[in-house]
């Protein structure tokens, strides 16, 4: 239920569509609960992504090229589910512009060089888009990725580039600013919970092993700064998660892409906090961990 804390703003910057579900859905649902204002701003409609369902596989990008705007209307569900207010970058619904620009695909595809790809975007052009934004909405606290986006996404990546030069441009009026990390213990703790309560499924999933490598965001336990741990939101994080379809499929306390293998949806979710105009972290590593990510003025 809100409490009486002083109502803030809070911003989660993401490549495409059902990432900012799949990473930072939780951390979402805890403060729109708490009575915050929460805000998702998507730099793309994810027109490159792989389409589970077979009877939707026509909007592909190699096919009929309709899988951003119904990307969209995904995005629109999902944050309805969670409460969040959603745009997309660079959008212009009065001309009926949907996205300035559009999803580069995983690294090495043929569809980083179309003109419009995020990646190959021009750095100072992005980032003054998203400073005239974040100028408008003045959020409290902005949320993006690690300087390897997660797990090396060309998207990812340019996401926390343009995020982090919007911030630099702010200078003294720049927000505080967190980065999306996991630490290798939770990530352990996940493998394991997987191995005992992943079932069958029609393609099935593979659980990875213990010795099988982490992605980059997958850091020591002394790196993440401040955490959100909620379990109770899981089923509203799933919930959500679920409207995204076309990317996800969604099972008890799991999911999967189309990569078919299985992620936990653990409850938590870890952060470190960077300066705005440099994107290091404000913390030595092995600080004191803060719950929640208004620790610096006061978490309620």
């Amino acid at each position: 239920m809100p409490d009486a804390s002083p109502r803030r703003r809070l911003l989660f910057v993401h490549a495409h569509p059902d990432d900012e579900t799949l990473t930072t859905g939780l951390t979402m649902a805890h403060y729109v609960d708490a009575g915050h204002d929460v805000h998702v701003l998507t730099c793309t409609l994810g027109e490159e992504g792989e389409v589970i369902p077979p009877q939707l596989r026509h909007l592909a990008a190699d096919r009929e090229d309709r899988l951003g705007p119904w990307r969209r209307e995904e995005l629109r569900r999902a944050m309805d589910r969670l409460g969040v207010t959603h745009s997309v970058l660079g959008e212009d619904p009065d001309s009926g512009v949907l996205s300035r620009y559009r999803d580069s695909g995983m690294a090495g595809t043929p569809s980083a060089a179309h003109p419009d790809a995020f990646a190959g975007a021009d750095l100072a052009h992005a980032a003054g888009l998203l400073a005239a934004y974040l100028r408008a909405l003045e959020p409290d606290v902005v949320v993006t990725y690690d300087e390897h986006g997660g797990y090396g996404h060309p998207d990812h990546i340019q996401t926390h580039r343009v995020t982090l030069e919007a911030l630099a441009a702010l200078g003294a009026q720049a927000p505080a600013a967190y980065c999306i990390v996991t630490p290798q213990a939770w990530a352990v703790q996940d493998r394991a919970w997987l191995a005992g309560h992943v079932g069958p499924a029609d393609p099935p999933l593979h659980v990875p092993a213990p010795g099988e490598g982490y992605p980059p965001s997958v850091v020591p336990d002394d790196v993440p700064s401040h955490v959100v741990e909620a379990p109770q939101l899981v089923p509203v994080q799933a919930a959500a998660l679920a409207e995204h379809a076309t990317q996800v499929r969604v099972f008890d306390g799991y999911y999967a892409l189309s990569n078919d293998i299985a992620a936990r949806l653990s409850g938590r979710e870890a952060f470190v906090r960077v300066d705005p105009c440099t994107g290091r972290p404000v913390a030595a590593a092995g600080a004191a961990r803060h719950t929640g990510l208004l620790a610096h003025e006061g978490e309620r």
